[in-house]
């Protein structure tokens, strides 16, 4: 299968994913909240694509991290069942589904400012490349943060279920913390195997 018949399928996944999600989900005001950064990436990167194509790896991975805010977006961060079905069995306080979302968060972005970084030729690999993605990463996380924040103060008790702070004082701190972590994982497992997927690119920009 060639480049651009793997692209579109991982498409076609998408949408497959984004049409159930919209069907009957929870509210379909916290489901356009949810989804709507997954159509932003797919926004981004259908402008980008012949500018400044990713590595394979990169589009499976934002595919993932766009099916976890689409299922989030269907029955809300709270509400996910297999989450509800670990909380009930395992005797958690809270369905922890949000902390996936949010460790996704983290993940993700890492690997796409790291290989930005890269093939733009901004820093060499090593350990203030390491520093400036986490920070990139923390501070993606800071400002979701802040459109939490912004849209539950314009919409009041509209926005509980995309706030989903399920009660938990230190829900913010977590989900920042989730995505630092997120952003530690993928650098620490997948920077090799990156490196990897960056060689044709960089080839042809030598």
């Amino acid at each position: 299968m060639n480049i651009e018949k793997s692209h579109l399928m991982l498409l076609a996944i998408f949408f497959l994913v984004f049409a159930w999600s919209g069907v009957r989900p929870h509210d379909y005001f916290t489901w356009l909240l949810e989804v709507a950064p997954a159509l932003l990436g797919l926004a981004v990167l259908a402008f980008t694509y012949n500018s400044l194509r990713l590595t394979n790896l990169l589009y499976v991975l934002i595919l993932a991290h766009a099916i976890v805010l689409m299922i989030g977006g269907h029955y809300t961060y709270a509400e996910v069942p297999l989450f509800n079905w670990l909380r009930d069995n395992f005797h958690l306080d809270r369905n922890y589904y949000d902390r996936v979302g949010h460790f996704m968060q983290g993940f993700v972005p890492a690997l796409i400012a790291r290989e930005v970084l890269i093939r733009k030729s901004v820093l060499k690999t090593g350990p203030w490349m390491y520093f400036l993605v986490v920070c990139v990463c923390l501070a993606i996380s800071v400002f979701y943060e802040f459109i939490e924040w912004w849209v539950a103060v314009g919409t009041g008790t509209a926005a509980e279920a995309f706030l989903g702070t399920q009660g938990d004082p230190w829900d913010t701190q977590w989900d920042m913390f989730m995505a630092f972590i997120g952003a530690n994982a993928a650098l620490l497992a997948l920077s090799r195997l990156h490196d990897t997927k960056l060689e044709p690119f960089i080839s042809k920009s030598v």
